[in-house]
């Protein structure tokens, strides 16, 4: 039987407190600070693994909405042994303008830390609209398992902040010149279409494609190798590289791809493309494009349902996703 998850609701409590003022709150400065209490440590370590989290309660500080964003397990792979925590803005604030905040994470027993005095010589810190802060190592695991602070399979965290206020970014009357749009796409684009200068020629699905080595050396780790070190791939023949496993219109969208950072307008067009985004998850994780993954990873968690969830989680596993 699969192990039951209890809720957030349950398994981390809020000790809610009001926000504590050292002095008035003029033009949206203050200070507050907020504990998030752990309980069942233990379980919760085991439900939400590497790069999960969880929210506290939402909490307010000089009339701002924030929250305490906690990772039992780390929030990326290279942290999976230690805590990470963060605080967060829930507000929105306009165009321009950034809520600067100073604060620290403490255990309940770190009172120095507590103190005014000390957080008021920290780093403001500037928070947009959703916007965050924290510490992705701020405690190892096993030194906290290890620690007079876990008692009971419990522990508490105090977030002390000061709000300093709302920067606004002031526009500076200047002279302007009116700069063009980003052309090194579009003209590389037109240098793939065109063929001017290519050097290597790919034979994929029956069909030829031109290109030019400098261009995917130094976009593909993969093509650079089969440049100018002893790899290999498929059989070769006078510069021509021959790809069975592939189809041509993958190998085509692959290479639009490396000349221009961009994906075809009839592909972003194509809202049903899941089976164009399977092909080229694969062909971005063996080329080694890891922005062009990222995209078709997006793609596919925005179109999963019950017809694509089984090769999906398949690719996922595959391709460390």
């Amino acid at each position: 039987m699969a192990p039951v998850i209890p809720s957030c609701r349950h398994i981390a409590r809020d000790d809610r407190v009001p926000s504590v003022s050292a002095s008035a709150i003029v033009g949206g400065a203050g200070s507050g600070y907020h504990v998030l209490r752990i309980r069942d440590y233990s379980s919760i370590k085991v439900a939400f693994p590497n790069g999960s989290h969880f929210d506290s309660h939402p909490f307010r500080v000089a009339g701002r909405t924030w929250v305490i964003r906690y990772y039992p397990n780390g929030d990326r792979p290279e942290t999976a042994d230690h805590i990470s925590l963060y605080l967060r803005f829930k507000g929105q604030v306009g165009p321009g303008e950034e809520v600067m905040a100073q604060y620290v994470f403490s255990f309940i027993d770190q009172m120095e830390m507590q103190k005014p005095a000390f957080v008021g010589n920290l780093e403001a810190r500037r928070f947009g609209t959703n916007g965050s802060w924290g510490y992705k190592e701020f405690i190892k695991k096993e030194s906290l398992e290890q620690s007079n602070r876990l008692k009971d399979d419990c522990f508490s965290i105090r977030c002390d902040i000061i709000i300093a206020g709302l920067r606004r970014a002031e526009a500076v009357a200047a002279f302007v010149v009116a700069v063009p749009p980003l052309e090194l796409p579009q003209h590389f684009g037109a240098l793939l279409l065109a063929g001017k200068g290519a050097d290597v020629r790919f034979l994929v699905g029956g069909k030829t494609f031109a290109a030019h080595w400098c261009v995917l050396a130094a976009r593909s780790p993969v093509f650079d190798a089969l440049l100018f070190g002893p790899m290999k791939e498929g059989t070769s023949t006078e510069n021509c590289i021959r790809i069975d496993d592939m189809a041509a219109q993958v190998f085509q969208t692959l290479l639009h791809f490396i000349y221009t950072d961009s994906l075809p307008e009839t592909i972003e067009q194509d809202n049903g493309g899941a089976t164009m985004a399977h092909h080229l998850l694969e062909a971005a994780d063996r080329y080694d494009l890891q922005r062009l993954k990222l995209i078709c990873e997006d793609r596919l968690c925005q179109q999963i349902d019950v017809s694509t969830v089984g090769i999906t989680l398949a690719l996922a596993e595959q391709h460390r996703c």
